[in-house]
């Protein structure tokens, strides 16, 4: 039952109104040379009421494809009459973000750190005051984010499969994969899961990079989310279904040798166990060593780097396989009775 944005609403103690747009700076205190922290957060709030919707990006301080997405949705005409109330984060990690890092400066991960504490690190009062503030207030969330330095996510969709709204958020973004995924102790994800708030996470492109294709993609996908939890209406534009490929588990294959990779097949690419992925070689050229598929499915993620030490991981592959650990068998044939997932 939607039940947040009919009532009194606010946000670091500034009162957000029906059919009002505004922008809050968050207080986040200051760095030690006193210069003071702000998380700028943009809040819509319909005229009608509805669900609430958080959507945010950054959390990691170098993951920048989720700022170009979320300023395209904040410029687009579909938000303009919304039900319920659209909160968008486009830099939650600040810190990060400012020295162009993926931590903070105490070197924390920030998703490790949720739900935080109030009198913690620098980073778990981060966490703390995000989770009070945003996600506690809200009924459903959108969490933005890349690959890490030196690598490319093909755009996906992580989420509780298991979980049937989660699930249907997550076929309705639209994104090309849909990964059933693993809860993580001290991420966001578990944080809000744990909060009984369904969410979903876009990944794709690279750390400090832009990537047109997939922040299209994740406007696209916010906004297929808002019509169907009902905040806006349908696109006048007819709807070409695209089927999605459900992976049940997703491993990495990684280097067998040290030496230059030289990767053969891109993302988005399906493979067979066995198949030729690259080839690593000495700087001379001998010496090589071919780099091969160890499951049959989708390259979703790969390494940008063509450094390779033993053990580096160079592709990450989803598999339509079930993963036991995620979920049975029933689940699995109760929520995917309806999915045509891509056939390989």
């Amino acid at each position: 039952m939607i039940k947040k944005s009919d009532s009194l609403y606010t946000i670091d103690g500034i009162e957000i109104e029906r059919g009002q747009r505004l922008r809050v700076n968050i207080d986040m205190g200051s760095i030690y040379d006193f210069t003071d922290v702000k998380m700028p957060v943009e809040v819509i709030r319909g005229k009608k009421d509805g669900p609430t919707l958080f959507v945010s990006s950054t959390i990691h301080g170098d993951e920048i494809n989720g700022i170009e997405i979320t300023r395209r949705l904040l410029d687009s005409k579909a938000i303009k009459n919304i039900c319920g109330m659209l909160i968008v984060i486009p830099i939650v990690n600040i810190f990060g973000f400012n020295d162009r890092s993926r931590y903070l400066p105490d070197r924390r991960d920030l998703n490790r750190c949720f739900p935080g504490l109030k009198s913690g690190s620098l980073t778990s009062q981060l966490a703390y005051k995000f989770m009070q503030e945003i996600v506690l207030k809200s009924d459903f969330g959108i969490d933005l984010h890349t690959g890490a330095f030196h690598r490319c996510n093909y755009p996906q969709i992580r989420a509780d499969i298991s979980d049937k709204v989660t699930l249907n958020l997550a076929k309705a973004f639209g994104a090309p994969v849909l990964i059933g995924s693993n809860l993580r102790d001290g991420s966001l994800r578990a944080a809000v899961t744990q909060a009984n708030i369904p969410m979903i996470l876009f990944e794709a492109g690279e750390a400090l990079r832009f990537d047109e294709a997939s922040i299209q993609i994740g406007v696209d996908g916010i906004l297929n989310v808002m019509h169907e939890i009902g905040m806006i209406k349908a696109k006048s534009k007819k709807v070409i279904n695209k089927k999605i490929f459900i992976a049940l588990s997703s491993s990495w294959v990684r280097a067998p040798h040290s030496g230059i990779h030289i990767a053969h097949r891109k993302l988005g690419e399906l493979v067979k166990k066995g198949d030729v992925l690259g080839e690593i070689s000495n700087p001379m050229g001998d010496h090589k060593t071919q780099v091969k598929a160890h499951e049959t499915g989708i390259i979703i993620g790969k390494s940008m780097l063509p450094l390779a030490n033993k053990g580096d991981a160079l592709f990450h592959i989803a598999c339509e396989k079930q993963n036991e650990k995620l979920m049975t068998q029933n689940q699995m044939h109760e929520h995917f009775e309806n999915v045509d997932p891509v056939n390989i």
